[in-house]
């Protein structure tokens, strides 16, 4: 392949756009993904907001054989893939390739109807009911249960996917989970009498004849956590939104007992195992619950007896239930239903199992209420298991507008399974490489930050303390938002900090103020975008969610930088780890995860090349912690910085009433 080959592919995707241009990072990126492909060396790219970068990998991918695997993290991009850039895609470089490029989605099982279920439903109507019933129910059901149900029952003879999304309107997730199916309950199609009428194996055949496969990084995790048996065989993998497959592979690898899921295995395997087994289920539990809520939140080290006592109970149970069980036959009486209660039997022995032996390398707490509280264990680390997974025998290029932190890709890589010494640069290859030997690139952002807006750090202000909002940055975020005038996204560190800033706002101005939680969040979204002065509130879950390019959002406020908290499991053990391995905790573990959801917070505010605004961080210390405040700053989009309140206010108070004035950002 060569060089022009891409600049083909750019230059088709550009001319089909009005007004359309190539971007130099764009450019960059897309040729070093097609000597990547070439060469077969695995590829970091940092690609700012407003890059292209979708369009530069979905180019280079088509110089690649088929099929190319390409995962998300959001539902939001995996959209925007699917219903706008790849049609465009496919009709640009139709002429340039000489035929138009196929692509198809990759989902889980349990997103499309079960043709099992169907037939079993149709079937037990027909036996179940004559004909007296059937005149009787001529009316249609009166539940919103069963008319969903008869809804879906008819949809299932018009469908060609069965694919939840294409239903409109919608059905209830309680009618959709009795008409669908998830992995674990799955026989395969080899094993389903109605194996040759799925839904899911359809789409799966269509995935393995496509150009362009899109999943997710949940779908990824799983295929890595299973030998890499579930997504088609490809030679190319693009990751975007890289910097969340770490994170979303742990919890891939994650499993959870709590009292209501063994009293759940109790229910299915009544009838299909001896009596006496019931009630050991029932047994272990009652001892489960008693014993996980005598658990603290906090990781443990250690079981308590109860604990190991109720575990033992349970993988009693199930290795009894699964030998009582055997190996069940297609010809076997109630054949499916054997075969999924022995999945979830070994699955809740070898969650008991794991629980039980602890070790170094899984974490072991306890979360929840009630019945429903759960024993939870995880991976201390994924790292290894994605360095000798993710990356054989095929290329891997993983993208994000975040893969450096403080100027450089050592900690996104090393979380990925990628180690410094194996990496590849213009001075040098390694001659022993510890693991998969990879390349990295910074391409930019088209944007202007200096010039289009403001980091503002609100030094003077205490240091933040007790969870929720201080007084001090409650007066500072008031002041800030009058300034401009409204048109504000909120990014908070809890749910009480987010309500104390609602509450305050509401109180001490007249602007709308939009609480997450008080409405479904893309509906809060529109409403955002709609009303001219609005101000969107909330925590976490806003960080990536949220994008406003435009007037709608010229201030984003940070009420506190996003250190995780010091008894969240996870983060516990891993930071204990880092410092029993003589180094330290708070600057491998805490600093880099805050890092990346400070600059994916941050990265909110500039999303156009016509945005203009302020991101203001309410907590001094990232500006007087000399150890992490300049390594933290290094990461965000490098906007104007001050410590000046006057300045800012005046900035704001300019750009209030002049929205569309570049001047008005970082000239005064």
């Amino acid at each position: 392949m060569s060089k022009a080959t891409v600049d083909q592919l750019l230059d088709a995707c550009v001319a089909a756009v009005p007004a359309g241009e190539i971007r130099p990072g764009q450019q960059r990126m897309a040729t070093a993904i097609a000597e990547s492909i070439e060469s077969g060396s695995h590829l970091l790219v940092q690609a700012g907001t407003g890059t292209g970068k979708s369009l530069a990998y979905l180019c280079a991918a088509l110089l690649a054989p088929s099929p190319v695997v390409i995962s998300t993290a959001t539902l939001a991009l995996q959209s925007q893939l699917i219903s706008t850039d790849l049609p465009r895609l496919a009709d640009a470089v139709e002429p340039v390739l000489g035929r138009r490029p196929t692509f198809a989605v990759f989902k889980g099982r349990h997103h499309y109807l079960c043709a099992a279920k169907l037939g079993a439903d149709a079937e037990a109507e027909d036996t179940l009911f004559s004909d007296s019933d059937v005149e009787a129910s001529a009316a249609g059901p009166r539940s919103r249960l069963g008319r969903d149900m008869k809804r879906l029952a008819e949809w299932a003879s018009e469908t060609d996917s069965g694919d939840r999304d294409d239903l409109d309107p919608g059905v209830t997730e309680t009618a959709w989970r009795q008409m669908s199916t998830s992995a674990r309950d799955c026989v395969g199609a080899a094993n389903c009498r109605w194996g040759g009428e799925c839904f899911a194996e359809r789409a799966r055949e269509r995935a393995r004849a496509a150009d362009l496969v899109i999943t997710n990084h949940t779908l990824l995790s799983i295929d890595i956590n299973h030998n890499r048996s579930v997504l088609p065989e490809h030679q190319l993998l693009i990751v975007d939104e890289a910097h969340e497959l770490a994170d979303r592979t742990t919890s891939a690898a994650r499993a959870e007992l709590s009292a209501s899921s063994v009293d759940r295995l109790a229910r299915r395997a009544a009838g299909l195992v001896p009596k006496d087994l019931i009630g050991r289920f029932a047994d272990a539990a009652e001892a489960l619950g008693a014993a996980v809520d005598q658990c603290p939140g906090t990781r443990l080290t250690e079981l308590p007896t109860a604990l190991v006592e109720a575990l033992t109970l349970v993988d009693g149970a199930c290795s009894d239930a699964a030998a009582s069980l055997g190996n069940p036959k297609p010809d076997d009486t109630n054949y499916m239903g054997k075969t999924q209660l022995k999945s979830l039997i070994n699955e809740a022995a070898t969650t008991a199992q794991r629980c039980l032996a602890g070790g170094h390398q899984d974490v072991r707490w306890c979360e929840g209420d009630g019945r429903s509280r759960l024993l939870v264990v995880a991976p201390l680390s994924v790292a290894e298991l994605l360095g000798e997974e993710l990356y054989a025998e095929r290329t891997v290029v993983a993208t994000s507008a975040t893969l450096t932190l403080g100027g450089k890709f050592d900690a996104l890589a090393a979380s990925l399974g990628l180690s410094s010494d194996s990496e590849i640069t213009e001075d040098s290859e390694p001659e022993k490489p510890s693991g998969p030997t990879w390349k990295a690139l910074d391409v930019g952002s088209p944007f202007e930050y200096g010039k289009q807006g403001i980091l503002y750090v609100a030094a003077h202000l205490p240091r933040p303390t007790a969870s929720g909002l201080s007084d001090a940055a409650a007066e500072e975020l008031v002041k800030l938002v009058k300034a401009l005038g409204g048109r504000t996204l909120g990014l908070f560190s809890s749910k009480r900090a987010a309500e104390t800033a609602a509450e305050v706002l509401r109180d001490r101005t007249d602007l709308p103020i939009l609480l997450q939680g008080d409405e479904t969040l893309p509906l809060l979204v529109k409403k955002f975008k709609a009303e001219p002065e609005a101000c969107l509130l909330g925590v976490m879950s806003l960080w990536q969610g949220v994008d406003v390019p435009g007037d709608a959002c010229q201030m984003v406020v940070v009420d506190r930088l996003p250190f995780p908290r010091p008894n969240e499991p996870l983060s516990e053990a891993r930071s204990a780890a880092a410092d029993e391995a003589g180094g330290s905790g708070f600057a491998s573990v805490s600093v880099p995860h805050a890092a990346v959801r400070l600059a994916q917070g941050v990265g909110r505010l500039i999303r156009a090349r016509g945005d203009r605004g302020v991101a203001a961080v309410l907590d001094p210390r990232l500006h007087t912690a000399r150890s992490y405040g300049p390594y933290l700053r290094k990461t965000l989009p490098p906007l104007w910085y001050t410590t000046d309140s006057d300045k800012v206010i005046g900035a704001l108070t300019r750009l209030g009433s002049s929205p569309a004035d570049l001047t008005a950002v970082a000239g005064g």
